[in-house]
């Protein structure tokens, strides 16, 4: 299943999709980081959306770099929730206090 994980330009956003680089391999070929302007009230930087075909979609703020671990952790939960609904975010580390809104699958 194809997941796409989005981070805005700039210098900041560019130290976490160098850090993600490796992460994003080890995950699989069908996770795509793809760069794009993210806006959110209140929003801390980095913003990073997490979306799929038919899943739910997640926006997290105030990511660094540190985070990779914890973002493949959540793409795993992803993954493995029905249609991309994590209920239990325990295994997804400091993302889970990252959350700024979660969509439902439309």
């Amino acid at each position: 299943m194809p997941v796409t994980l989005t981070l805005p330009p700039g210098p900041e956003a560019d130290a976490l999709a160098d850090a993600l680089a490796d992460t994003l391999r080890r995950l699989g070929p069908d996770i795509a980081l793809r760069r794009a302007a993210l806006h959110a009230r209140d929003a801390r930087p980095v913003l990073m959306a997490l979306q799929a075909p038919g899943r739910g979609a997640y926006l997290f703020h105030g990511l660094r770099p540190a985070d990779a671990g914890d973002i493949a952790a959540t793409i795993r939960a992803y993954l493995a929730a029905a249609e991309g609904w994590i209920t239990d975010a325990r295994p997804c580390g400091r993302l889970r206090l990252c959350l700024k809104l979660r969509i439902p699958a439309g």
